[in-house]
């Protein structure tokens, strides 16, 4: 008789070479910062996870942070890697509370690129940083043997001013605060896979990569208690929920039915097997404040192109344990852990 030999399919949580699911936002990237960058490079800044740094310089309150962009392909509906790193970039700033200032730019550039491949990104960085009233003030450019860098990588990083009096982070966040989404998610995932993959859909469906930096000054400037923002980029909604509830110390809970999908990407994510929960985003974000400021907070969000339907999906809990919990659709309760491999690599 053949002896069967049942194996899991999950990947290795602690493999000894680094897999595509290192860079997916999800649990190999948090075991890869907590348990080799943060222990190397451990200060109070780095310490405080999240999506950048917060500085104070002769009394000057700033906000640091950096990203890279690898996304393939280059070129996707609603936008490309170019367009990506600059919003991917101000954005990150503005979930820190920051006014963002200025970006520098790092290419990567393969040989044999055509130049007017460069142009198109080149321009729409340019557009791009005039919309999120950013300079581009100084940069890099490197090109490698062809073959070996897969058209252009990006690394961008930015400079913001925080003028809020407000500390805006996981450890600001409180029981019983409420936790709203600025609009729909899993739109960009779905858009960069269906140009990669060669996949059609019945409704076409474009990457929501926007500058954010605009609805979050509103909710400053409306006098909102802010306590944290996160913009859901890799590992979705469900794998910010999770980093901000590790750092914070508290548990969540979260209705399903509240998260607003598009019909076009549910279905998407059907046919492919994809949970929209985890697929990334590059213009969403999720606001937690207290639950007195939740229909003002709505109020001012609703007033913004790119919070297309915000609402209030969710809660802060005391409960021990640091999870996040699911309501869902059919009335049962159930884990929304954070992403275990990768579901789509290389769409930022």
């Amino acid at each position: 008789m053949t002896e069967l030999n049942f194996t899991c399919p999950l990947p290795n949580l602690a493999p000894d070479r680094v897999l595509l699911a290192h860079g997916g936002g999800g649990k190999l990237t948090h075991q890869l910062f907590e348990q080799l960058f943060l222990p190397e490079f451990s200060n109070p800044p780095l310490e405080a996870r999240h999506d950048g740094a917060l500085l104070c310089l002769n009394g000057v309150r700033l906000a640091f942070t950096t990203d890279s962009y690898v996304v393939r392909p280059l070129i996707f509906p609603g936008g490309n890697i170019g367009d990506l790193a600059v919003y991917g970039t101000v954005n990150d700033l503005a979930m820190c509370g920051a006014r963002p200032l200025y970006l520098s730019a790092g290419f990567i550039l393969e040989e044999g690129l055509e130049m007017e491949t460069l142009r198109t990104v080149v321009r729409s960085m340019q557009q791009a940083a005039r919309r999120a009233g950013v300079a581009l003030v100084t940069g890099d450019t490197k090109v490698v043997d062809k073959g070996k860098g897969d058209g252009i990588f990006i690394n961008t990083a930015g400079i913001g001013l925080v003028e809020s009096a407000l500390e805006i982070g996981p450890a600001s966040v409180c029981p019983g605060d409420a936790i709203l989404i600025s609009g729909d998610v899993g739109s960009h995932g779905v858009a960069v896979l269906s140009v990669r993959e060669g996949l059609e859909f019945e409704a076409a469906i474009s990457s929501d990569t926007a500058p954010l930096w605009e609805p979050v000054e509103a909710l400053l400037e409306g006098g909102i208690e802010l306590h944290c923002l996160r913009d859901l980029t890799r590992g979705g909604l469900a794998s910010a929920l999770n980093e901000i509830a590790g750092t914070a110390g508290l548990s969540m809970r979260v209705q399903e039915a509240a998260v607003p999908v598009a019909e076009a990407v549910q279905g998407a994510c059907e046919i492919l097997g994809l949970d929209p929960l985890y697929v990334a985003n590059e213009g969403r974000f999720i606001a937690i404040l207290p639950e007195r400021e939740v229909d003002a907070a709505l109020e001012v969000l609703r007033r913004f192109p790119v919070c297309p339907a915000p609402t209030r999906i969710g809660t802060i809990m005391e409960a021990c344990g640091c999870l996040v919990t699911l309501d869902s659709r059919i009335g049962g309760t159930r884990v929304l852990d954070m992403l275990s491999g990768e579901q789509l690599p290389r769409i930022c």
